[in-house]
């Protein structure tokens, strides 16, 4: 098979509008400040989105037992601003645990919604061990967790 100029300038401009594509629609992924990140949570969860990434503050409200099945999650409930609960599932494979983690202490966590009745989880607080794509994290005691 020949590969002509025609057909490497196709695949050019195919790379490249499947780049736009995605630029653009990382640009419609908000970026959160801490005066909107709860309105922006209530407005995913009423509207059933998931798979976008949120920066949330909350209060661990229950630790859970570690789901040892690999990948490895440290699991935990945190009560967000109003009645909203979330559980946070973090890749302990992925990103160190977060061992002085206690009920009723403050998190920052960026990570990935995902939305379920029951208010919804919180994933991909680690680093993308391939560069792929933004990781996320969680702040705890002044400590970043990646």
């Amino acid at each position: 098979m020949k590969i002509t100029k025609s057909k490497i300038t196709q695949a050019i401009i195919i790379i490249a509008l499947l780049g736009l594509y995605w630029f653009i629609e990382q640009a419609k992924i908000p970026r959160l400040s801490d005066g909107n990140q709860n309105e922006l949570l209530k407005n995913y969860y009423h509207n059933k989105v998931s798979k976008k990434m949120i920066k949330i503050t909350g209060v661990t409200k229950k630790l859970l037992a570690d789901d040892l099945i690999k990948p490895r999650h440290q699991k935990f409930i945190i009560h967000v601003d109003g009645n909203m609960s979330l559980l946070v599932t973090h890749n302990i494979d992925l990103a160190p645990r977060i061992n002085s983690l206690n009920e009723g202490d403050l998190v920052e966590i960026y990570g990935q919604y995902e939305w379920n009745s029951q208010g919804g989880l919180l994933h991909w607080t680690h680093h993308d061990p391939r560069g792929r794509r933004e990781g996320g994290w969680i702040i705890h005691n002044g400590k970043k967790y990646e």
